[in-house]
């Protein structure tokens, strides 16, 4: 059975969540672009860019927005890509208070509120380390936590448009013990994507993501010289600039070796789940394991061409779109098996 095909029993707001999930997959998406490109700085000052709501554009706001910031000129090409991920970002609070609104005009049993309440309080709280992304000057605890958190934007998204979609499993009784041994294999299925990409968050924050130029060697040896403990130093001091990173090359090179040993844990986790949900006899489950699978090899080989390209940026940016709807299939997994229905009558539905 597809996963949304059931439309009579949907609730209230499906349509209006599902268009928020994507306008989220926008947002991750130009924030991973405004990143990448070093725009995270395009605006020293924060709601606004050099005092502009926009950009400064002509000369002679160009001219009073240096005179203004000397230690950051303006720079066309980083201006524009802060503000309009600034802008799409701000516009996922209005669809979160209209989420949020429509839940409690709703009518309909069992609907969904607190996470619509909780998802409106954690945008809120994401606008504040978008803020601090800027103030503290790329400080890559608060950079790495920003782009965490817009991972949980989307997921959280995405838990509540699988729960006003409302459609479960319906397994059949000789399955009910696969399923159950299942559920906790699913969670820390979630569980290693989340630290996975909160490894290649860090990696990223400290750009460490050039610290092995080749694959699948790290700077031509199997085990370079690390160093873990500056690498995963966690109280780096509030006040320089960290845009380029400040990092040296051991513990860069501690950070990504790290990404690329997660990734091969991720890896083998997701084959052993996708193994586990083609044990169940339902082909839903079947169409979610070959669907994990598929992301999985499609995120594996971005991931590979990466290093093999030099890291062009549309690369790297669909790294992070697919690692990201890895993260969905793992969301989905979970909550499917979480609220699967045990047929008991021996009619798969």
């Amino acid at each position: 059975m597809a996963l949304f095909n059931n439309p009579v029993q949907r609730k209230s707001g499906f349509r209006l969540t599902f268009v928020a999930c994507l306008v989220a997959v926008i947002v991750l998406g130009m924030g991973v672009f405004t990143r990448l490109a070093d725009a995270g700085l395009g605006c020293p000052d924060w709601p606004t860019c050099y005092g502009h709501v926009l950009w400064p554009s002509d000369d002679h706001d160009v001219a009073r927005a240096n005179e203004a910031y000397p230690d950051a000129p303006v720079e066309h090409d980083k201006t524009w890509p802060e503000m309009i991920h600034r802008y799409l970002a701000s516009s996922l609070g209005l669809f979160t208070i209209a989420i949020l609104v429509v839940s409690l005009r709703s009518k309909e049993a069992n609907q969904p509120v607190k996470l619509p309440v909780f998802l409106l309080a954690f945008i809120i709280l994401q606008g504040m380390f978008g803020m601090w992304t800027v103030t503290l000057k790329l400080w890559p605890q608060v950079v790495t936590a920003h782009l965490l958190g817009g991972f949980t934007t989307l997921s959280m998204l995405w838990l509540l448009t699988l729960r006003l979609n409302n459609h479960h499993w319906h397994i059949p009784a000789i399955d009910e013990r696969k399923l159950l041994s299942i559920k906790p294999f699913a969670v820390i299925g979630l569980i290693i994507v989340i630290a996975q990409i909160a490894l290649g968050g860090w990696t990223t924050s400290n750009y460490a993501d050039i610290a092995c130029p080749d694959f699948p060697t790290c700077q031509g040896a199997w085990l370079p010289p690390m160093n873990f403990a500056d690498g995963f130093n966690i109280t780096q001091h509030i006040g320089p600039n960290y845009l380029g990173g400040t990092m040296d090359n051991a513990a860069r090179v501690a950070i990504h070796f790290s990404h690329r040993l997660g990734a091969i844990i991720t890896a083998a986790y997701l084959i052993f789940l996708s193994i586990k949900l083609l044990q169940l006899s339902l082909p839903a489950a079947k169409k979610l394991s070959y669907g994990i699978l598929v992301v999985l090899a499609v995120q594996i080989s971005l991931g590979i061409s990466n290093v093999v390209f030099r890291f062009p940026i549309d690369v790297a940016v669909a790294h992070n779109l697919v690692g990201a709807l890895l993260l969905l299939t793992q969301v989905t997994t979970t909550y499917l098996v979480y609220t699967a229905v045990v047929n008991r009558g021996g009619i798969r539905v």
